[in-house]
């Protein structure tokens, strides 16, 4: 299925609250995650890769506390987006926490770890355009020197990686996806 991504949705965002800046990495996410689900050669719900990662920060219209995920997710349901979607909203904090994680953190204990290929793509695409928007890699005319250098980013810079425990989520996100797009 060859997806776009919707004005629709990106009118959803606004109508709900979310700030421009943030619309505007949602919507490069989304462009990043549908970008990298092709470059896979799997076959995936393309649908769900571009409005998981379109809809992740949808409750960043409410706070941007590690909340926001959880918030999202209630939020998304309210607005009838299916729950495959509203699933990648409230998983993505920190790549899929576990449930110890999510105690530790105050949210709500259960398991949030990632299961398919479409939701790891989102996040790792949203670490991706991170990355590249905060000016880490000199890109020039090629945003593949943030998937070039991704786990020595991860390890430099601590604010990507948060802890031990997701930066080796995202390592392996990162790893498990380029070993699809090698192939």
């Amino acid at each position: 299925m060859n997806y776009q991504i919707q004005d629709s949705d990106i009118a959803l965002l606004s109508k709900a609250g979310v700030p421009e800046d943030d619309i505007k990495h949602c919507k490069k996410v989304a462009e990043k995650a549908l970008e990298i689900a092709q470059k896979t050669g799997q076959k995936l719900d393309m649908e769900l890769a571009g409005r998981g990662a379109l809809f992740h920060d949808l409750g960043k219209a409410v706070t941007h506390a590690i909340e926001h995920g959880k918030i999202g997710a209630e939020m998304g349901a309210d607005l009838g987006l299916p729950q495959t979607v509203t699933d990648i909203m409230e998983k993505h904090i920190r790549g899929g926490l576990t449930e110890e994680e999510a105690r530790e953190l105050n949210l709500p204990i259960k398991d949030y770890t990632l299961k398919t290929l479409e939701e790891k793509i989102v996040i790792y695409a949203d670490r991706l355009v991170d990355i590249i928007t905060d000016g880490i890699v000199d890109i020039g005319q090629d945003e593949r020197e943030a998937e070039r250098r991704f786990e020595q980013i991860l390890k430099e810079y601590p604010k990507y990686g948060k802890n031990f425990k997701t930066l080796q989520r995202y390592l392996g996100y990162h790893q498990e996806i380029q070993a699809l797009i090698k192939k």
